[in-house]
């Protein structure tokens, strides 16, 4: 009977948050990012990194996540005046409970932070924002957010599917913004599995430190979410009957350092033999690439279906970048469907000669195995095409020592969205070559044009003898794909996906029967 109770229960519960709906949106003033100031130490800094052409701008690749993290926590930590701060995945983990502790602390000693999440991800987060937001000069808002059922995984489960065709479509960008001045963008959200620090699984990921003209292009691109009509603040969505000292007490204890194991300091220099970022700020200069860079995003209208007259998707913009490469294309990618129209541009790109090269996950090794299965039906005709296909496997990265140490025991799998082209241009940012990027969720990227940094990334990346992964390639027939190891002695060739059951690999097919490839 207990059990009938609680199921009976859980319906009504599901029932009721199937009918709820979002507030009213009440009216506010637009605000806007606080530019750059030689009064600010990272205005200064920023500034004084200017020292080529006026319109180019100083970026600095950050390929390792010790060094990603720590950058992030120098910025906030070294911040004066503002932080803008914008993320799809913010962890209830020692990673995202530590970032959200010196973004308190921030707002306590007077910067303006500002934090925009996409909701998605926020289950069990709601007390810790709200103690965020009660801290004087600190404000969040979240995007598209769910009406109610926020409180559980099931009943946020309901609030979905009963209001799937709004809450299907997710802001996936990432930019943190500091003081106007210095800002970081690229692929990681803020949990432990985006800074090696998860037992589990572990994602491989990039991004760019930037200042320079860039930098305010990335701050009004913020300020255009943050005042959107999709995006509400928290106070809004989230209620709760506690005061505002009980929920900042309860955080204090939740992310003091008793609860929360610190990272690791990071080594004396990463891949390109540079140092973490707080030993350069205490010197009061940075060592960077000047390159030309500019900043874009897709319309946070995209979330409701629509966009301004005229608009262009960032999807439409890097496919047209990567249309028009003339010597080589490289492309990573954790998620690669490359549809129908995809391979008409691959073939046709092929066909005037182009080297292509894609960089992907591994069946073993994705976190999104129905992408990795709808993946799969479009191998055998990119090999077909002349493509060079890899995908990055565990097993083959630990055969690396640096790797191996890395890892540890978790799972290795691939994150970083790059395409790099013509070793002149870089592409980096949120978007995945997927459809649900392309149509579905809002993401943000950069383009850089510099040789120096393409030569940098296929310098750490070992992208021109990749390592890590799986070479793709033909079966003797022609229709069978094989899968040859690389960096092994033993040359290995498997006729079956690596590290895969065939159990596994059926109830997969089965199940991306009944998901439609665009949601994917």
């Amino acid at each position: 009977m207990t059990s009938l109770l609680r199921y009976a229960t859980l319906v009504i519960a599901c029932l009721i948050t199937g009918c709820a709906s979002l507030p009213p949106a009440a009216p506010r003033a637009p605000e806007q990012a606080i530019p750059a100031s030689p009064q600010t130490e990272l205005g200064r800094i920023a500034l004084s990194s200017k020292a080529g052409p006026t319109d180019r701008s100083a970026v600095r690749p950050l390929p390792q996540a010790s060094f990603a993290l720590d950058a992030r926590l120098e910025l906030i930590r070294r911040a004066q005046a503002s932080l803008d701060v914008q993320s799809y995945h913010l962890g209830n983990d020692k990673t995202g409970l530590l970032i959200l502790r010196e973004l308190r602390d921030a707002a306590r000693r007077g910067v303006r932070v500002r934090l925009l999440l996409d909701d998605f991800h926020t289950a069990g987060l709601d007390r810790a924002l709200l103690a965020l937001a009660a801290e004087s000069g600190a404000e969040i808002r979240l995007f598209n957010p769910f009406a109610s059922g926020r409180e559980h995984a099931a009943t946020r489960w309901v609030s979905f599917f009963s209001d799937f065709s709004r809450l299907n479509h997710r802001m996936h960008n990432k930019l943190l913004v500091a003081d106007g001045a210095i800002a970081i963008a690229g692929g990681r959200n803020m949990a432990d599995e985006y800074f090696m620090r998860s037992d589990g699984a572990n994602f491989l990921d990039f991004e760019l430190l930037m200042a320079g003209p860039v930098v305010p292009q990335s701050a009004r691109i913020f300020d255009e979410y943050w005042n959107s009509d999709v995006v509400y603040p928290l106070a809004e969505v989230v209620h709760t009957q506690d005061t505002p000292q009980t929920l900042k007490d309860e955080f204090e204890l939740a992310s003091s350092e008793a609860r929360l194991p610190r990272p690791d300091t990071p080594a004396d220099a990463d891949a390109f033999g540079e140092p973490p970022l707080g030993k350069e700020l205490a010197r009061g200069e940075l060592r960077w690439m000047q390159a030309e860079a500019d900043a874009f995003a897709d319309s946070p209208n995209k979330a409701i279906g629509t966009r301004p007259a005229g608009a262009v998707t960032l999807a439409q913009r890097w496919y047209a970048a990567m249309e028009a490469a003339k010597s080589q294309l490289l492309v990573i990618s954790p998620y690669f469907i490359p549809g129908d129209k995809g391979m008409e541009r691959i073939r046709a790109a092929r066909a005037r000669g182009l080297p292509i090269t894609v960089i992907t996950n591994s069946l073993a090794d994705t976190d999104e195995p129905l992408v990795n299965v709808n993946y799969n039906s479009y191998r055998v005709a990119l090999l077909q095409a002349g493509v060079e296909l890899f995908e990055v496997s565990s097993r083959q990265m630990k055969r690396n020592g640096v790797m191996r140490r890395a890892l540890r025991n978790a799972q290795g799998r691939l994150h970083g969205k790059l395409a790099l082209i013509d070793r002149e241009w870089v592409l980096l940012g949120s978007m995945n070559l997927d459809p649900r990027s392309a149509l579905l969720n809002t993401e943000f990227g950069v383009r850089v044009r510099s040789f120096e940094l393409t030569q940098a990334l296929h310098y750490a990346y070992l992208l021109d003898n990749v390592e890590g992964v799986y070479r793709v390639k033909l079966g003797p027939d022609g229709e069978s794909i094989q899968w040859v190891g690389t960096g092994d002695e033993s040359n290995e060739v498997l006729d079956d996906e690596p590290d895969s059951s065939m159990l596994t690999r059926l109830q997969l097919l089965m199940f991306s029967w009944f998901v439609p490839g665009d949601q994917l």
